[in-house]
């Protein structure tokens, strides 16, 4: 019975209702792509992308947990690697989408510090350099992307849109309020522990990463459905 899920095992739960709501989203997201017009299909294609790739990882990271107790570190980094980058690659989707003339330095500049976020966390994590270092490499690769979509070019092209202003303002909120669940869970869950002398509370840590994902994924692709499903309706209402 022990690698069977229990209904006491709290963070398996989390991994499991994750792993779960990732395939009906997949599903809505994929589906709704073929319902919008065509300049917004390539980034609901992106959106149902992410959280087809997260759900095939949770699966595996579900199973890791139940089987282990310990936390998947290369699953869920693995899927971070290939998700979020997907992520940020939306704010220059949506500009692209909207025929918003935007340079390419916007998409090398929010991946660029999306690998910077990801690599400094994992490094932290995995014991390549030290926890703290980890973070601070971390939350600077955060920073180059809140500068970017608040006060970057991305930002600038975006305000001159005022349905693509209202769907970026949603997504930056995302990415500055939803995303800082992450680093609570890395401070409270790896760094505190350990400079306590206590274990690492992964109970901790992969509950909170758990929720961050369930919140950030779906509902970030639920906000890009929505400005893509406004916009083909408005244009259907001209014809």
């Amino acid at each position: 019975m022990e690698n069977f899920l229990q209904y006491t095992d709290y963070v398996g739960v989390s991994f499991w209702i994750v792993s779960v709501a990732m395939v009906p989203a997949t599903v809505f997201f994929l589906y709704e792509g073929m319902h919008v017009k065509s300049s917004w299909r390539i980034s609901m294609l992106v959106v149902g992308m992410v959280t087809l790739i997260a759900g095939i990882h949770y699966y595996y990271m579900r199973d890791y947990w139940v089987s282990t107790g310990e936390s998947p570190i290369v699953y869920r980094y693995i899927d971070w690697f290939l998700t979020v980058p997907l992520q940020m690659i939306e704010f220059y989707l949506i500009l692209v989408a909207a025929g918003i003339t935007v340079s390419s330095n916007v998409f090398w500049r929010l991946l660029i510090g999306t690998l910077v976020m990801l690599l400094g966390g994992y490094a932290g994590e995995v014991s390549w350099v030290s926890p703290g270092l980890g973070f601070v490499i971390g939350m600077a690769g955060w920073i180059l992307i809140i500068f970017e979509i608040y006060r970057g070019e991305s930002s600038l092209k975006a305000k001159t849109d005022k349905n693509i202003l209202k769907a970026f303002n949603s997504l930056r909120l995302i990415v500055l309020v939803g995303w800082s669940i992450y680093p609570v869970g890395y401070i409270f869950g790896f760094i505190t522990p350990m400079i306590s002398g206590n274990e690492i509370n992964t109970n901790f840590l992969n509950l909170i990463y758990n929720l961050a994902d369930f919140i950030n994924k779906i509902l970030f692709g639920l906000i890009i459905w929505n400005l893509a499903y406004q916009d083909s309706k408005e244009q259907e209402l001209k014809r």
